[in-house]
């Protein structure tokens, strides 16, 4: 069985979701049979050939004024010519997605939401977070992993105030490997199924 590749395509503004976007790639690398690559988008120029080898796409972009960065969804927009117009080329790829604010909401729910409809628009197979709500009871602490209560994907908050050596905090960059690790380990089942299946 071939190993399988796990792209992380991430715009960062100021280093905190980068910091995530490494503790995606840990997760993910971290998985026996895979390999992971970063890559950092500022708008319509991206790797396109080596993201459509890819076996899985994890999204991830900051939450600014309600949505992903302006930067971000220029490579959102830059897509729909170099990989929807070009025949559905990530058609059946595992997808996912993470993103940053400095607040603990910070609309990232609607980020997150936009990443899943951009896959679902290529056709790919969206994996949610698949943890439990933490951090949401009188026993919960603010180093439990999603402490901060999202399903759809990875979610950070780093203080405005406070550099990307300092933040996120470690709770939410655990988070993120553990949904780099899920992602993997579902592309390896879906690699597994299709060989099954072909006989």
């Amino acid at each position: 069985m071939r190993n399988i590749t796990v792209a992380i395509v991430y715009h960062s503004g100021y280093g905190h979701t980068a910091r995530q976007a490494a503790a995606v790639w840990r997760g993910a690398n971290a998985v026996e049979g895979v390999t992971a690559r970063l890559y950092a988008v500022e708008g319509e120029d991206a790797p396109w050939a080596e993201l459509t080898s890819a076996d899985a796409l994890i999204f991830g972009a900051p939450t600014y004024m309600g949505g992903q960065s302006a930067q971000f969804k220029a490579f959102q927009d830059a897509t729909s010519r170099t990989v929807f117009a070009a025949g559905a080329l990530w058609r059946n790829k595992v997808a996912a997605g993470f993103t940053n604010s400095a607040s603990r909401s910070g609309d990232k729910l609607a980020t997150l939401q936009q990443l899943a409809v951009f896959a679902a628009q290529h056709g790919m197979h969206w994996v949610n977070l698949g943890l439990p709500p933490a951090n949401n009871s009188s026993t919960g602490s603010e180093e439990d992993l999603n402490r901060l209560g999202f399903f759809m994907g990875a979610a950070a908050q780093s203080n405005a105030d406070e550099p990307p050596e300092l933040a996120p905090p470690q709770a939410d960059l655990l988070t993120a490997e553990h949904l780099g690790r899920r992602v993997a380990e579902v592309a390896l089942q879906l690699m597994h199924g299709e060989a099954a299946l072909a006989g």
